[in-house]
């Protein structure tokens, strides 16, 4: 077994290695979208509409759009938001629009019919404004498209308070905005499209956000990125373009650079992912989960070079976030948050802890964590007090990752941590276990934020959340504690009679799922046998090259699915480097083979 174990990690890592860019660094690659080809493609024939000029070179990516979409409709006649995911009432309803959009219904009408029946079957309209409550981030954007589409009534979409967009940042999160705080591009540029094309019948109001026009334009263009596109979003860019050029305001600025990052975002297959990249993110992931020696000392440089030069070192000019962390993507129109910025500072600490530039890099991280930090102790993604709507608040999955990342900073900077603000450190990681202690299900199981599971209850991955959860206490050395137990507990509960883990009880198994309870599960001493059929239910899948199938885990903003071609790859690797350093909790178990005379236990499967 250990053979086997050494040959899979071996194998997995290489593939892994050889992914990396010319550049150095980990760039991945996105799930195709339905809902953000949908999105694009409206936006390319709203603009043929106002400018006949542009068709020239809007035709062609409109005509692509809509064969990918026809290629990729699922049996049911829906579409999800990847190819292998489960239609959806969202993804499904945007393509629907598109179609009537552009008066492709007679050049695909078995196509068009069959979504039309599933949209019906689903509820329609209706069914949106329910699967969405009182979060307007994305039902409103996707019924202006309907509206856009002459499927609804402008009168039918919510008004947003578009002219609240003008106030300082430092109001929002006291107004409670309907929307999350990465949607105020939206909520300027669709709000403005709800008041043009059905002002309000209160002549006040009506005043009011008439005279809030230009200063939220104005607002809207100073946050918008180099690249146009709003947090490298396809859907976002979209809804806000679209919205732009419906107001007749193709040639403005937004509008103009919004066009151009959705051309420049285009597939050759035809399609648009939901995000440019996920760079950042996959580099620290990919670092984290290699062993040491896998890196020469000239990949570690040219690494620890490009880390460092991802931190943003200015406030942010769309969410206003101090200098100090990370962002998923390498590109403009990433946002730090309390994901990545924890990823960062555990793969610098893990290239270069000595280096004094790795260091300061990492206390200024650190301090910008502890800044972030709720009153309820745990960590949000992007501002601290947004709590109205779920994806403002905190997690616990963020909340762990930043506490991985105190505890490497701790044992990695000795004298240079304790002394950089050690008692309020303290002080945020006692609130913070406190906070997962609280937000425990009585089963032993955290829910994240960024992760779901298309196959589980209510499309969660406790899986997910417990793993993560669980290694915070690993690394803190607290898995005596109550809540790390009744986490291991459940997790060794759930493991499938195949030896995997899918993302909750009784869900297929999937290489990334496996991975995350595995190496979460290695530094559990109970938890040996379940972790040695994990083992073998992954290296099988690295010998029959199964273990490179991506499953759509990966949740994005207002939860749209995606999947990242690296993330089955990057998890094998990581779990199974994690056995090979802890082989001696594993032992007694292994079988024998040419390199150990160690004893296999006839009670566990291999």
């Amino acid at each position: 077994m250990i053979d086997k174990l050494r040959q899979a990690q071996s194998t997995a890592a290489e593939s892994l290695i050889q992914e990396a860019s010319a550049t150095g660094h980990w760039e991945g690659e996105l799930s195709a979208s339905a809902l953000s080809t949908a999105t694009a493609v409206a936006t390319f024939q709203l603009a043929i509409r106002e400018r006949a000029d542009t068709a020239v070179l809007y035709q062609p990516l409109i005509v692509q759009g809509l064969r990918w979409l026809v290629a990729h409709q699922n049996e049911d006649g829906g579409w999800g938001d990847t190819i292998f995911s489960r239609s959806n009432i969202s993804t499904s309803m945007l393509v629907f629009a598109s179609f009537r959009m552009t008066n492709a219904v007679n050049d695909n009408p078995v196509a068009v019919g069959r979504v039309e029946a599933y949209v019906n079957r689903c509820g329609g309209f209706d069914a949106i404004r329910k699967r969405y409550g009182k979060d307007h981030t994305f039902s409103v954007p996707i019924l202006t498209q309907c509206a856009l589409a002459g499927l609804i009534p402008w009168q039918q979409i919510t008004p947003l308070p578009f002219e609240l967009g003008s106030l300082p940042h430092s109001f929002f999160r006291m107004i409670k905005l309907p929307v999350v705080s990465y949607a105020l591009p939206a909520l300027i540029a669709i709000g403005q499209a709800r008041h043009f094309h059905a002002p309000s019948w209160n002549p006040l109001i009506r005043w009011i956000r008439q005279a809030a026009v230009r200063p939220t334009l104005r607002k809207l263009e100073s946050i918008q990125p180099e690249s146009g596109g709003f947090l490298e979003a396809t859907p976002l860019t979209s809804f806000v373009t679209m919205s732009l050029v419906s107001m007749g305001l193709i040639d403005h600025p937004v509008g103009k650079l919004g066009l151009k990052f959705l051309v420049d975002s285009a597939r050759p297959d035809g399609s648009w992912p939901i995000d440019t990249n996920l760079a950042t993110w996959v580099t620290t992931l990919s670092i984290n989960a290699l062993p040491e020696e896998s890196l020469s000392n000239s990949q570690i440089e040219i690494l620890v070079e490009w880390l460092l030069g991802q931190q943003h070192r200015q406030v942010h000019r769309y969410t206003n976030a101090a200098p100090g962390g990370w962002a998923w993507t390498n590109l403009s129109g990433g946002v730090p948050d309390a994901d990545d910025t924890p990823g960062a500072i555990l793969a610098l600490l893990k290239l270069r802890p000595g280096s004094n530039r790795v260091r300061s890099a990492v206390r200024d991280a650190i301090g910008w964590l502890l800044d972030l930090q709720n009153s309820d102790g745990g960590w949000p993604t992007f501002c601290r007090g947004w709590g109205a709507l779920p994806f403002d608040r905190s997690s616990p999955d963020l909340t762990a990752h930043t506490l991985r990342a105190i505890r490497a900073w701790q044992r990695n900077c000795g004298s240079d941590a304790t002394s950089s603000f050690s008692s309020r450190t303290e002080r945020a990681v006692k609130a913070g276990f406190a906070f997962l202690g609280r937000t425990q299900r009585p089963d032993g199981t955290w829910f994240p934020l960024w992760f779901g599971n298309q196959f589980a209850a209510d499309e969660e991955n406790p899986t997910y959340g417990t793993s993560k959860g669980l290694a915070a206490y690993a690394d803190w050395d607290r898995l005596d504690d109550p809540a790390a137990q009744r986490a291991s507990h459940w997790l060794k509960s759930v493991q499938n009679q195949d030896g995997g883990w899918g993302g909750n009880r009784q869900t297929p198994s999937s290489i990334e799922e496996t991975s995350l309870a595995v190496d979460a599960l290695i530094s559990v001493p109970s938890a040996r046998d379940e972790c040695l059929r994990g083992l073998s239910w992954l290296v099988d899948r690295v010998e029959d090259r199964s273990y490179t199938q991506p499953a759509p885990i990966g949740l994005y903003f207002a939860k749209l699915w995606y999947f990242e071609r690296l993330y089955p790859k990057i998890f094998t690797v990581a779990a199974l480097s994690r056995a090979l350093e802890n082989t001696d909790r594993l032992v007694d178990l292994l079988p024998v083979d040419s390199n150990t005379t160690t004893q296999h236990n006839p009670a566990v499967p291999l």
